[in-house]
């Protein structure tokens, strides 16, 4: 058995690295010479984790064509092999591998794209919940509601970036149409991803919305969030921040702390 595993450990090896492999699986191709044999393997390798990059990451691709996406992809490929039989796992670190490719250096807004895409991903794949019962809800008495701790969808991410990366991805849907002008020098962005209906979307926060956001995501009670929020930007508006929450499916059920 440790003879086996040290055969297929070889045999991986030297189709991640590129290795001569040992002469023991070598000497196993009989109708054709191994070094073939090794570059179908390995060429079905990389065109596998090229396929999960390009799933992952169409808007990258779509920015930058496709030669140069199968040209950064193989780059990455190289330096970072899957480690996980599950390739919706593949391609997480993209995002920094992009920041020090030197080709693509004048494409400023690329690494933050790849972090939006990345989150969307994660979206896609993430835990479904039931969404909130506003029924439910309703029979807290109005004065529990500062001790309510809120549930927040496993697919909700923010995603923080110099450049109007929520606007860049809307615009490379496949719904979207064709005339659209994007100014990269306009604004910061705050990107929210949800999912909705199996539908990953991408919208625009505020800052004072993603600041109470991280604070129900980190577990605080909504009386706490607020006045924190507030004490920052006193133009919070909380009821508009949790009708949108609710009408994406990001809020998905409730509890009660305890009084203080």
């Amino acid at each position: 058995m440790l003879a086996l595993h040290d055969d297929l450990s070889d045999f991986a090896f030297a189709i991640v690295q590129g290795k001569e492999s040992s002469p023991q699986i070598v000497t196993a191709y009989r109708n054709y010479p191994a070094a073939v044999a090794m570059e179908i393997y390995r060429n079905n390798y990389r065109g596998n984790l090229h396929d999960a990059l390009a799933g992952a990451y169409p808007v990258i691709k779509q920015l930058v064509g496709d030669d140069f996406f199968r040209f950064l992809t193989r780059e990455f490929i190289a330096q970072y092999p899957s480690r996980n039989a599950n390739l919706h796992h593949y391609g997480v670190e993209l995002a920094g591998f992009l920041t020090a490719f030197a080709p693509a250096q004048t494409l400023v807004y690329l690494a933050d794209v790849a972090l939006l895409e990345w989150a969307c991903h994660v979206a896609y794949f993430a835990d479904d919940e039931v969404p909130l019962n506003i029924h439910k809800l309703a029979q807290i008495p109005p004065e529990r509601y500062t001790d309510l701790i809120l549930r927040i969808h496993p697919a909700c991410r923010v995603v923080r970036s110099h450049y109007p990366v929520a606007a860049i991805w809307q615009a490379h849907q496949p719904a979207a149409g064709c005339d659209f002008h994007i100014d990269l020098n306009s604004r910061a962005c705050i990107a929210l991803v949800s999912r909705k209906d199996d539908v990953v979307q991408v919208a625009e926060l505020a800052e004072a919305d993603a600041d109470w956001l991280h604070a129900i995501q980190s577990g605080v009670s909504m009386g706490a969030a607020t006045d924190s929020t507030l004490a920052r930007h006193p133009g919070f508006d909380l009821p508009a921040a949790l009708q949108m929450l609710v009408a994406q499916h990001i809020l998905t059920n409730f509890n009660l702390g305890a009084t203080t």
